[in-house]
């Protein structure tokens, strides 16, 4: 079922035209004559401070001010959650201690930005070098503290309960291993910017390029002691984010340029360059996961265990807790009998890490799914029968798994099934076990075919939901005001329809608000894939609410009981029951006043629904030099309701782009002082059109109970099933030549090594 009214997506044409409002083009009155900031950011991973020095900056040209870290009269970021060590705090700049390259340690305000620019580099700041942390494994030990007040560097640690012995022992085979989940820099179109002004009735607006501006409102609120209401946060068009730009909702950044606006009563812009987006904007990924699998010889998977060990960055964000989504999916899509997880995040003197696309789901499948392929290995069976032999079958749901995880609905089978079907997965082994036999891939020049196959599920929406507020406005047309966020998903476009389906309007005549505080104060935001089955819901319960109190108030027009008022959907009018030549349009409705109607919808017991879905790759790896080159990319995915299908297909596309880059080519690195290798675009890899693949993308539709549309989400599907496929089917061309393991990225280099060290020994 699709909803009608897409005719194109209504965000487009400004766009299209070079009209969008991103931040650092904005021009509003408010932020006529501002000021600019640039920030001082530390060139060492893990110093004191012995001085720093800003006499030069301060008397250079145009420069309006000058401010270190002590000067700012701010609480410090605590860590994102609760549960994160309380102990682990971010100051909103370094005061004594630089724990990360790129962490600010001073902000100069000047008139223009090149003069804040070059203010800033004559800043002079004299280090203490400390030692470093950047091995997982050495911070956990905490030989060496990367916040010494603390006593550990561990920022988060859970564990379900251990397996029994016996349950190992009953095992035909199992297999352990590690997997290194590499860490990943999000590089959205737009890196961070920002802007901030007080008006005379002392209230501050901020501009800030975010997925959540209400968390942003909160968090410059408290970490400046405000009251609550003082600050107004706008997030008008954001390129892009990818979680980078979602967490608390902003960066110390945005909190101190609030501050300096205050103090010198005059607007502020501020804005990254490319360089500083890789340093101090946040990463993601960047785990080891140490896996088990035990099973039978009849393929039958008995028992799993992950070990998760996550790197946190400097300070405890949205990172530090995606091992918690082990729990939600760490089993997959297969009926396990028993299972335990364990996830602990420890701090490292990098930039921090962040909740990025996926945010846990994509290394829970990668690990789940790599272990499948282990241990089909480790049988002598085929990946894909060892895969639909422990699949749950679709009258298990709602079906709950031996983490704990409870999953409302899924048909793993059939879309496993017709990804299957569709890649010819048949005909490619043949292809292959013909090419193998044939001797191909045992000369110079020759190319290795691989197949891989994934099945994945992951949780999406859930928690305390979200708000709406539906008005019925003067010339009969309805706003709806949401909270989601969007920086790109087409909301807009997704929303009116689901209103206007309810009101009998045209999708035109429906108007989607939000990115403003001032009129959605409370918002969860766009993250997660939650923004259809939450923010959705929530546009459809005010509507629905919006048609009650529009049959209130045509009762009272037309002298009848509200029980007697129906509406004409296909006509948009509101008449008594069997009489409906006389009827009242919204426009009639309007002409009395202003109809408002607010609705919160929250899943029952903040359930996240889980979509699922399948995918095929088929590569040809140069056995020369390493190439990797993708033949066949082709999806399943299940996401339940379809609200809008091309819009739902672009999310699975950029999510199958994601993947291609993280399974090949995506590395954010360090040295062993923790400096940073990779400091742009140009140390970076990530694919172009011309490494990607046609994409092959498929559906099958299973509603979720959970919320009144059926959907779940589909922002991140194609990086968590497609990232596992990819590196299947890679390690599946080189296993005849004995190299049975690869960590992401597979490089042409790292398999170059990898052929040559198989070819000596």
């Amino acid at each position: 079922m699709t909803t009608s009214g897409f005719d194109g997506r209504r965000e487009d044409e400004p766009l299209l035209r070079g009209c969008g409002t991103y931040i650092d083009g904005l021009d509003v009155p408010e932020l006529a004559g501002a000021a600019h900031a640039a920030f001082v950011r530390s060139a060492e991973a893990h110093a004191r401070l012995a001085s720093v020095d800003v006499t030069e900056a301060r008397a250079a040209d145009g420069v309006v001010a000058v401010y270190l870290g002590p000067e700012v009269d701010g609480w410090p970021f605590p860590p994102r959650l609760p549960s994160m060590n309380r102990d682990l705090w971010r100051p909103l700049m370094a005061a004594d201690t630089v724990r990360f390259v790129g962490e600010p340690i001073a902000v100069v305000v000047a008139e223009t930005r090149a003069a804040a620019v070059d203010a800033a580099e004559l800043v002079v700041v004299d280090y203490e070098p400390l030692p470093p942390v950047v091995d997982l494994d050495a911070s956990l030990a905490g030989e060496t503290l990367v916040h010494e007040h603390a006593g550990t560097n561990v920022a988060l640690a859970w564990e379900l309960a251990e397996l029994p012995s016996e349950v190992w022992d009953g095992c035909d085979v199992t297999v352990e291993f590690d997997l290194w989940h590499p860490r990943l820099g999000p590089h959205p179109i737009e890196p961070l910017s920002g802007a901030s002004r007080w008006g005379p009735d002392g209230r501050c607006t901020a501009w800030v390029c975010s997925q959540r501006p209400a968390g942003a409102k909160h968090v410059i609120e408290t970490l400046l002691g405000l009251e609550h209401g003082t600050v107004r946060a706008i997030s008008p068009d954001v390129g892009g984010g990818f979680g980078a730009k979602g967490g608390w909702g902003c960066y110390p950044e945005d909190v101190v340029v609030a501050w300096a606006a205050r103090r010198l009563d005059r607007p502020i812009r501020w804005a990254q360059t490319r360089s500083e987006a890789s340093l101090a904007m946040g990463h993601g990924r960047a785990s080891r996961h140490r896996v088990r699998i035990g099973g039978n010889l009849d393929g039958t998977i008995v028992a799993y265990s992950v070990d998760a060990l996550q790197d946190s960055g400097a300070f405890p964000a949205m990172g530090t807790n995606v091992t918690t989504n082990l729990r939600n999916s760490g089993t997959g899509v297969y009926d396990i009998a028993h299972a335990t997880l364990r996830g602990t995040s420890v701090v490292t003197n990098t930039t921090p890490t962040v909740a990025f696309r996926g945010a846990g789901r994509p290394e829970a499948a990668c690990s789940i799914e790599r272990a499948v392929d282990r241990f089909a290995a480790a049988i002598g069976r085929d990946p894909l029968q060892v895969r639909l032999a422990n699949l749950v079958p679709a009258d298990r749901f709602p079906y709950r798994t031996a983490v704990g995880a409870t999953y409302d609905s899924g048909n793993y089978t059939d879309a496993l099934l017709m990804a299957a079907e569709l890649a010819d997965y048949d005909g490619l082994r043949a292809e292959q076990t013909a090419r193998r036999s044939a001797g191909v891939g045992d000369s110079d020049g020759d190319t290795l075919l691989g197949i891989g196959v994934s099945c994945t599920t992951e949780v999406t929406g859930g928690g305390e939901g979200e708000r709406a507020t539906a008005l019925l406005l003067e010339d009969g047309t309805v706003e709806v005001v949401v909270g989601t966020s969007p920086h790109g998903q087409g909301h807009e476009t997704t929303f009116a329809p689901v209103v206007a389906t309810q009101l009998g309007l045209d999708a035109a005549q429906v108007v989607i608000s939000h990115d403003d505080s001032d009129r959605s104060p409370v918002g969860g935001g766009t993250i997660g894939s939650r923004s259809a089955q939450l923010g959705g819901s929530a546009a459809h319960g005010a509507a629905v609410k919006l048609v009650a109190a529009a049959r209130e108030r045509a009762a009272a027009l037309l002298e009848a009981d509200p029980g007697d008022i129906v509406l004409d959907a296909d006509r948009g009018r509101l008449h008594v029951i069997g009489t409906p030549a006389r009827s009242l349009g919204w426009s009639d409705l309007a002409a009395e006043g202003e109809l408002r109607a607010e609705h919160h919808f929250r899943p029952e017991g903040g359930a996240g629904s889980f979509s699922f879905g399948a995918c095929v790759a088929a590569v040809e790896v140069d056995a020369a030099t390493g190439e990797v080159a993708l033949r066949r990319l082709l999806s399943v995915d299940d996401a339940g309701v379809i609200l809008q299908p091309v819009l739902a297909h672009g999310q699975v596309h950029g999510g199958l782009a994601l993947a291609v880059g993280a399974a090949l080519y995506e590395q954010m690195r360090y040295d062993d002082h923790a400096n940073p290798i990779t400091v742009g675009l140009a140390d970076y890899a990530m694919p172009s059109a011309a490494e990607l693949p046609f994409f092959e993308t498929h559906e099958t539709v299973t509603p979720s109970p959970l919320n009144p549309l059926g959907v779940k989400g589909i922002g991140e599907s194609g990086t968590v099933v497609a990232t596992p496929a990819i590196h299947s089917a890679v390690l599946d061309a080189l296993s005849p030549h004995g190299v049975e393991h690869l960590d992401l990225p597979l490089t042409p280099e790292k398999i170059w090594r990898a052929l040559q060290r198989s070819a000596a020994a």
